[in-house]
């Protein structure tokens, strides 16, 4: 019998056990992914397409993702909303650098029939005057907004430096570009990158295997008829550039440089230097910045991937008056990195947070799906996080100064404030 009066013993995480999607074949280099294993009558589809920011005219990519339901020749924009809503699907659409993904939640049972819906609009679309126009000045707009706020500029600014070696890569929306804008433009990018651009279908839902070969009969007309090119030698440009935004009362700061993405043989060991500098409450960033100088309510950093590459950011927002005293302990904080060794409780407490944070990530089949692509992209299966568990419990502190030494260079960052 147990004894309650006792508390249980820690048990250390040794393994995950993982369940990975069922994988069908599209065409040549393009897959489904089915999870089926959902324990509720919930699902999502999420369709990939070789569309992303890197591709064609500036902004091109954009406002052809924000026009796909607009409206067919049979369908106005609010019809196909409307029979979205009476199924109950929730419709979510993003853009990033190298791709957009459009993402339904429904019930399982009406899967089949939204993604019939959501396919016709896409495949169909007819990109009527109206709706482009109207989307156009709402954009207009919204950028106008953006510009007024010191993190935008800063983000903006970092990105050009960030990617300073393809300009695909670094560029922003201007206001003047709104002007070069064509509905032959958006349609030829339509053509290209969705109708010959689909990539990759992910399923998460107990879906009958009936229902995924109808999908995949359907989606074969739109795949991707090529390899998706992406640049994997992009460089940063080092040094420091600051953006005047009179009457600002905040300075956005970023400080980064290129990196690498899962395929790299650091990566894993810079997950424990970069959980241990900003990438969680406790980490030194914070408890420098935040909690003993005051100088923000938030701090933190990140390692974001590519395709081929990937890059380290550090991000925040602090009153103007402490903008150059911020920027000290930061470098103070990395070049501690690299000069001194960590204290083993400090490693200790990291190590459980992390081992913690990635059992928890692997909570539900949707938590796991996401872990599964998130290794996919790079070629991996779920045991990379069998290795990530490895390699954070083996780590020592000499191996957090060396990757420190070579990764926290103060003259190899891009650091950009504007306020």
């Amino acid at each position: 019998m147990t004894n309650r009066s006792e508390q249980p013993g820690l048990v250390p995480i040794e393994k995950i056990d993982f369940i990975a999607p069922i994988q069908y074949e599209i065409a040549k280099g393009v897959y489904l992914y089915h999870m089926k294993d959902v324990p509720n009558e919930t699902s999502r589809f999420d369709l990939y397409f070789d569309a992303g920011k890197c591709h064609g005219d500036k902004g091109i990519s954009a406002f052809t993702n924000g026009l796909l339901l607009s409206g067919t020749d049979k369908q106005n924009s609010v019809e196909i909303n409307e029979s979205i809503n009476a199924l109950g699907g929730f419709l979510e659409s993003g853009i990033s650098v190298e791709n957009s993904v459009v993402s339904m939640y429904c019930l399982r049972e009406n899967l089949s029939a939204i993604f019939d819906i959501l396919l016709d609009s896409i495949e169909n679309v007819a990109f009527i005057e109206k709706e482009v126009t109207q989307l156009l000045s709402e954009r207009k707009q919204k950028l106008k907004i953006s510009e007024e706020k010191v993190s935008y500029l800063a983000q903006k600014a970092f990105r050009k430096k960030l990617f300073s070696t393809n300009d695909f890569y670094a560029s922003s929306l201007e206001e003047k570009d709104f002007d070069n804008i064509t509905i032959d433009a958006i349609k030829a990018f339509h053509k290209k990158h969705y109708l010959n651009g689909l990539t990759k279908i992910v399923i998460v839902g107990d879906i009958e295997e009936s229902i995924i070969h109808q999908i995949i009969n359907r989606a074969k007309k739109i795949v991707s008829t090529s390899t998706g090119t992406f640049d994997g030698s992009l460089k940063n440009e080092i040094g420091r550039t600051d953006i005047l935004k009179e009457g600002a009362i905040q300075s956005a700061i970023r400080v980064g440089r290129t990196l690498f993405n899962k395929n790299h043989e650091d990566y894993l060991d810079f997950l424990v230097l970069n959980t241990i500098i900003g990438d969680y409450f406790g980490s030194r960033l914070m408890t420098n910045i935040r909690e003993d100088k005051g100088y923000t309510y938030g701090i933190g950093s990140m390692i974001a991937e590519l395709n081929e590459t990937g890059y380290f950011l550090i991000a925040t927002e602090v009153g103007v008056e402490v903008k150059e005293d911020t920027l000290k302990e930061i470098r103070f904080e990395l070049e501690k990195l690299q000069n001194e060794l960590v204290p083993e409780d400090e490693l200790q407490l990291v190590k459980n947070y992390m081992l913690g944070q990635l059992l928890k990530s692997a909570d539900g089949p949707y938590a796991m799906t996401d872990l599964f692509l998130s290794v996919e992209l790079h070629g991996h299966d779920l045991d990379f996080y069998n290795e990530a568990l490895k390699s954070v419990k083996s780590i020592t502190p000499e191996r957090i100064r060396e990757l420190a030494q070579r990764y926290f260079k103060w003259d190899e960052m891009s650091i950009v404030t504007a306020g």
